[in-house]
């Protein structure tokens, strides 16, 4: 008994592992793939490309959803949750679409005529991604939390963990929230131009930086409301109203 348990926790953790080292991979490759002016295109290209590899993984080993679509009964919540999932998959193949369509580097073997309005499209879209991505792990982050937590041998009722949690949410929705006017989010989401360039040659890191904010804003919201969402459900419940 005492192997097999010793044999299946290393299991456990590098199940763990693969859930939260994956989509925190993913994202930091999203996110040097939106400093194109500052790595230039074949990097970029790169990037991206092993970005949409990854993807096709965490579609395999999330296949399961895909499956489930089709059974069981459709409440608000569920319909709301496949709504924003089905979003983030058509943006996503857009991207691939116009990735592939408009590449110097990577695909540029292929016979496929390049477009400027394609291009456009591609920035726009890349930057809905990031949107979009962030309402994805809003709407895991209970998993996502539970997976770290167990990686990290913790417990999540820990009260003073769950106060250095909500800390950490305000402060990353606040510097979002400012990071969204510095980089000019706003403009770009609505498909406008834009004169606003980051400037590389100051400063590299804060780019990072400011992007990783506006990535956790959709995710704190996400998650907050679909939180205070169930808890209306739970208290309006014939089961608690009875009680």
């Amino acid at each position: 008994m005492i192997t097999h348990r010793g044999a299946l926790i290393p299991m456990v953790k590098s199940f763990l592992l693969l859930r939260v080292m994956l989509p925190s991979l993913m994202l930091v490759l999203l996110l040097f793939s939106l400093a194109y002016w500052w790595l230039d295109n074949v990097p970029h290209e790169v990037f991206g490309t092993v970005l949409f590899g990854l993807l096709c993984w965490h579609i395999y080993v999330n296949r399961a959803w895909f499956r489930n679509l089709t059974r069981g009964k459709y409440d608000a919540r569920r319909v709301v949750r496949v709504v924003l999932h089905i979003s983030l998959i058509v943006n996503m193949a857009g991207l691939l679409i116009t990735s592939v369509v408009i590449s110097k580097s990577v695909f540029a073997w292929l016979p496929i005529p390049g477009s400027i309005y394609l291009r456009e499209i591609h920035w726009f879209s890349a930057y809905w991604v990031m949107i979009v991505t962030g309402i994805h792990v809003g709407l895991h982050w209970e998993r996502l939390r539970a997976s770290l937590l167990n990686l990290l041998g913790l417990r999540s009722a820990n009260p003073v963990l769950r106060a250095i949690f909500l800390a950490l949410g305000a402060a990353f929705l606040l510097q979002g929230l400012a990071s969204f006017q510095t980089l000019g989010v706003w403009t770009k989401l609505t498909f406008n131009y834009s004169l606003d360039f980051w400037d590389f040659t100051a400063s590299v890191a804060p780019f990072f930086g400011h992007w990783l904010a506006v990535f956790t804003v959709p995710a704190i919201i996400t998650h907050s409301l679909m939180a205070i969402w169930r808890w209306a459900g739970l208290r309006n419940s014939p089961s608690i109203r009875g009680a």
